[in-house]
This record gives C-alpha cells, structure tokens and sequence, in this order.
C-alpha cells in the first residue's frame, strides 16, 4: 500500500509536468449584459478586455510640462512592451483633471487580469516607484496587476504547526501525533500536482489551490485524528494492532467515510450555481477531499501496521493520558447537567446563536477594489489620486458597447450620448470610439459615485432600463462595476437551488447512515444554525471596525457575492463532520443496550477529547488563511474557523445532548416501510469484537 501511494505521487508529479495548465478564470457571470459587452470588446477591439491598467501620475506643477511627460511617455512604451498589455498609448491620449496636477493614462489589456502574468505587474511597479520623486508621484492602478504584495510567513505552515502541538498534546507521543500529519501531507501532496491538470481541463483562480490545501489539511489530519484515538483505544484495553486496527477502521473508519461523502456533495454543489469560475474550485477541493479520505483508509493503515504496539511509542511525559473512567469526567458530568436542564439549554444556544447572526442584516455584497486595500499600496495610492483629481467615480467608468452595422445605427449615437449626460447620477460621457471595422462604437461614462456606493449600482439599473433600452440599439452596459451587479444578481436567484440541492443530498446521506429521519433533519437544521453565525461573524469582520482590524481589513468592505456560497459548501460537508462522529457514537453505545439518555452521556464522555483536539486542529488551519494577503482569503479563513468553533462547541456540547434529550427514543424513529427501503450501514461497527489476545 505504501508503495502504491508512492507511486501515485510519482505520477501526479509527471501530470503536473506533462499536462499541467495555467491558472486563469473569467469572473464574469454567463448570459449577463457585461458578459457580452466584453466579448464584443474582444472580438471588434483586438482583444482589448473591458479592463485596463491605469498609469496615475500627479505633480506639483502641471501634469502637462514636457519634465513630466517625458519620463511618463517613456514608461508607456515600455509598459506597451509587456505580456498582457497593449500598446500605442502616450500621454496624449491621457486625461488630465481640472486642476491640472494629476492625469491618467489607460493601458488596455488584451487578455483577462487574472491571466496577466505577476512579471507584468512587477516591472511596472518598478518603473513607478522610479519615477515617483518629492514632487511627483507615479502610481499603477486599474487592473490591480500593479500590485505586488510582500507575503507573510506561510498559512500552510502556520496550521501545519498549531496542529503538530495539538496532535502532541492528545497522543502524548511524536509517533502517533506524526502519522496524521504524513497522512494528510501525503494526501495534499497528490492533490497539489493535479490542481495543474484540473486547470488545464477547467478555468480554474489561482486560490483554488489554496482552498483545497485549507480544505485537506484540515479534514485530512481530523479524520486520521479520529481513526487512530478509536486504535489507540482498542490497543488499551488488550487487543492486538491488528485487531485494534480493524476495529477502528470497522467504526471510526465507517463515519469518516459518511462524514467524507458529505463534505464531497457539498463541495460539488457549487455546480448548481452554473458560475464556470466556481468549476475549477469545486473540483480541486473535492479531489483534495476524495484524496484524503482515501488516504485515511488505505495508507494510515498500513502505517499502523508498520507501526504495530510502536505506535505508543517516544511518548512525553505527562500527555496523552486517558481517563481510567469516561463516564466519570467533566465531559460526562457536563452532559447530564445539560439534560437535567435542555429547555434551558436549547434556549440559550439559539439565542446565542441568532446574536452572532444579526450583523449579517447589514452584509455588504460586492467586489473589494483598490480603495480597500492597504494605504501604501501602489493601486491604493493610484485610487485616492484619482478620486482627488477627477471624482470618485472615476474609479469605476462604465462602459457602453453599441452595435452600429449602418449610417442610420450610427446616427442614433449623439441623441444617445445626450441622453446618457442627463441621467442623474452620470458625471461625464465620453466620445464614441469606432472599432476598427466600424460596425461597434465604446462609449465611455463616468458616474459621479464611488464603484461601491450603492448610487452606482442604482445608476447601472437606470442606464440600462432607460437611455440605452429606449435607444433603439443594440447596446450592452459593462465593466468592472457593471459585472459585478450582474454576479450578485445572478448568485442571489441560483442560491436557492443550491442550498436546496446540498441540504437535500445530504440529508438522505445521512439518512442512509442512521436510518433515523429525525436525526438527519436536526443535523441540517443544527448546520443552518451554524452556519448563520459564521457569516453574522464575516459580515463583522469585513465591516472593518474592531473585529476587522485584528486580521488587517481597517476599510468597510463589500463581501464578493461567491464568498458566502463558497463558504456553504465547505461549512454544511464539514459541520455534519462532527455531528456525523457524535451521532454514530451514541448509536453505537445504543447497540450495546443502554437507553437513549444514557447513550448520550456516553458519547459525549468518549468523543469530547477527540472531537475538541479535531476542532481545536481545524479551527488552527482555516485561522491561519486570515493573515493571508488576499481579502477574500482572510473572509473565508474567518468564516470556516468560526463555523467549526461554534459546531465544536456551542452544537456539540449544548444543543446536540439537549435536543437528543428532548427527542429521547423519538429520535431515532423510523416508519417500517423505510426501513425496508434503507440499507443497513452499520456505523457502530458490524462485526462482533475481536477477542483480547
């Protein structure tokens, strides 16, 4: 088996080489009106995208002395030189502010931003930050390829490191906290070498590699956490490696496989919200999940076998220790206070959990742009010169693109344009500019608000209901601003489906694993729960008050609308995580005969230390992502590591032993004809107990 893995790393690695693609996506939302305005863009334009990068030079004197164009004149025509951009653009062709101390030169691209190469971006930097002096300063906004930010220390190696101290802490020996981490690495290793080959098959963003490493490292170190605590256990009371291991992988083995299957249907759910830039996400994290869990049930294992009783062994002293009697520790004695008082503790729960959900009725939706980024930034420093010398509005032109096939099309674009320049809202309207065949015209308009302002996006709805609709023409209204209503619109009318579609499979996944429907439905509900808090919580964050300012966001930020269904998929497969093990254990103690009440106790005794050490694991991994330097990162990292604390805590320790209270034998009711439909699973184990040797 050991060999087998080696040999799948092996040609990973050569698929990575041989057929690996570049990443690169196009974030604009299929059908939309700005989706065919920069398609008709690209194929009349020469490839020009509807994106730009912006050369913003300001001086003390004016912009136009020949001192100050000289050098900018010579930084466009080597800008024009490089991947991703175009060229024949001077300072001719710049827009200089009323003041005259401040001007601007588009550069248009001739691919997407996200496909302009990171050189690009730091040669222009460069010629910038020579040319910025005391009395003029140069700076590249637009596009945001200028930006170049200096990483901090790994989020990789930040989880990999709070995760090896917790491992330590629950095995109490460098051998067993070990074989997770080889486990998981081995894992996310393969996944790693195929994410190229996902992009060469998929438009895939570059921080899809990034999710799925988040992902597997998290589930892959928790799953293998679980399987060996259950072999350690066996270990402990006599029974033989090999036995102790099979007893594991027949119990602890079987819910990882449900809580696996779970987060895998989540994942793939983002197919449902058909936005092709999810695509490559959604297949990289659930490979990354497929992977580990495969790697949880071949290759830990074997390593156990290699291991044998030397699993125990090279121990710290005073860790790991086990509890002589689970029944009587804090985790016990906590379980049944709670079902003397469940009322009382179910009430308190939610309303805790509404409390963190509130800030999420002020949630901001849309694409962070250079104005939240940090004040030293160059694209920052380009946004404010901007916003100074022309209006804020400057910042997020709109752009209209008009078939004009004839004279009499044609002649309709000064009636337009007039039009445009009374609507409230519009600040200023470009000339019409003629593709090279004539057949197109690019009228640019400049609103009077920031590309956030919710002005703007009220601004867009009437341009498009009115002028351009009334027109006569053929016209489509885009760019950045424009694309990113559209995205918003279309993710809040296909969320229903998805959310419908993971709650629903999920269900009679777990339907099938405990043949209770009462039991499937409070875990979905318990999720939703959950999962509100956790945006309630982003939703904080990225207001950038206090909470914000602890993870680097001191701005008001807008949410990207693909946030919170990324994070649904992610959170709804691994918050069932731990409902899946607490669940599985109580059936199990069920099987041995004790009664609903008891069983509970004793779940929750055996699974407290185990489940708090995964949590405590998890929580460290998806932590770590929110000193990333990529906003949405640091949203997402938030987010998960907020859903699994609470799913850890609040969930598990309060509502779950309350609800199960309440419900007693009720909830694992059945009606007869469903049970002749379900197959049995057998997640407290099928086979009788190996004897002691």
């Amino acid at each position: 088996m050991l060999l087998g893995w080696l040999a799948a790393l092996a040609l990973a690695v050569v698929a990575s080489m041989t057929l690996g693609g570049e990443y690169g996506v196009d974030y604009a939302t299929p059908g939309s009106e700005s989706r065919a305005a920069s398609q008709t863009l690209a194929a009349e334009y020469g490839g020009r995208s509807d994106e730009s990068v912006d050369i913003v030079y300001a001086s003390d004197t004016s912009v136009t002395d020949p001192a100050v164009r000289g050098p900018v004149d010579e930084l466009l025509t080597q800008a024009g030189r490089l991947e991703g951009l175009t060229g024949g653009v001077s300072t001719a062709d710049a827009e200089v502010s009323p003041d005259g101390r401040t001007a601007v030169v588009s550069v248009p691209l001739d691919r997407l931003p996200d496909s302009v190469p990171p050189a690009t971006g730091e040669r222009l930097l460069a010629m910038a930050e020579a040319l910025t002096t005391s009395s003029q300063t140069v700076a590249i906004g637009g596009a945001e390829v200028g930006q170049v930010v200096e990483a901090g220390a790994s989020s990789e190696l930040i989880g990999l490191g709070v995760a090896a101290i917790v491992l330590l802490l629950t095995f109490g020996g460098a051998i067993a906290a070990g074989l997770p981490l080889v486990t998981a690495l081995f894992a996310v290793g393969v996944n790693v070498m195929l994410g190229g080959v996902v992009a060469a098959l998929l438009d895939t963003p570059d921080w899809a590699a990034q999710v799925a490493i988040m992902i597997g490292l998290g589930v892959g170190i928790d799953y293998a956490l679980l399987i060996l605590t259950r072999q350690r256990a066996a270990l402990a009371q006599g029974l033989t490696p090999h036995a102790a291991t099979v007893e594991a992988m027949g119990t602890a083995g079987r819910s990882v496989v449900i809580a696996g299957a779970t987060v895998i249907i989540s994942m793939l759910g983002l197919f449902l919200m058909r936005l092709p830039y999810l695509y490559g996400v959604a297949l990289s994290a659930s490979l990354a999940v497929l992977l580990v869990l495969a790697a949880n049930l071949t290759l830990l294992p074997a390593m156990l076998g290699f291991a044998g009783r030397g699993v125990n062994r090279l121990k710290i002293p005073g860790l790991g220790r086990v509890a002589a009697d689970p029944d009587r520790t804090r985790a016990a004695r906590w379980a049944r206070g709670v079902q003397r008082r469940p009322k009382l503790a179910v009430v308190a729960s939610i309303a805790l959990l509404l409390a963190m959900t509130a800030p999420l009725t002020g949630i901001r939706f849309g694409f962070p742009d250079a104005g939240n980024e940090a004040s030293s930034s160059t694209t920052r420093v380009a946004y404010d010169l901007v916003s100074e010398g022309f209006g804020p509005g400057a910042n997020g032109p709109l752009v209209a693109v008009v078939d004009t096939p004839d004279a009499a099309a044609e002649a309709r674009l000064a009636p337009l344009t007039a039009q445009l320049e009374q609507v409230p809202g519009v600040k200023a309207v470009g000339e019409p500019q003629p593709s090279p065949s004539g057949t197109t015209h690019l009228v640019a308009i400049t609103p009077t608000t920031s590309p956030q302002d919710d002005a703007t996006n009220e601004l867009i709805e009437r341009l498009r209901d009115g002028p351009l609709a009334a027109a006569g023409l053929n016209a489509d209204l885009g760019g950045a601003t424009a694309a990113s209503v559209d995205q918003s619109s279309a993710t809040a009318s296909r969320l229903p489906l998805f959310i419908g579609g993971v709650i629903g499979l999920s269900f009679l996944l777990l339907l099938v694993a405990f043949r209770a429907p009462v039991v499937a439905l409070k875990a979905g509900v318990l999720n939703l729960l959950s999962i509100g808090a956790a945006y309630g919580v982003v939703s904080l964050v990225a207001e950038g008050g206090w909470a914000g300012q602890l993870i680097g966001i001191d701005t008001d930020l807008p949410v990207p609308p693909f946030i919170p269904v990324m994070m649904f998929a992610v959170l709804f497969g691994l918050s069932m995580d731990y409902e899946v093990f607490l669940i599985s254990r109580i059936k199990e103690e069920l099987a041995k005969g004790g009664d609903a009440r008891m069983a509970v106790v004793a779940a929750v005794a055996r699974t407290a230390k185990v489940i708090t050490a995964a949590a405590a694991i998890m929580v460290a991994v998806f932590a770590a992502f929110a000193l990333s330097p990529e906003v949405f990162l640091k949203l997402i990292g938030v987010g998960l590591a907020t859903a699994i604390l609470i799913d850890a805590t609040i969930v598990r320790m309060l509502l779950v032993p309350a609800v199960m209270e309440l419900l007693g034998d009720r909830a694992w009711w059945a009606p007869r004809w469903l049970k002749r439909l379900i197959p049995e699973v057998h997640l407290e184990g099928a086979a009788p107990r190996p004897v002691p040797a």
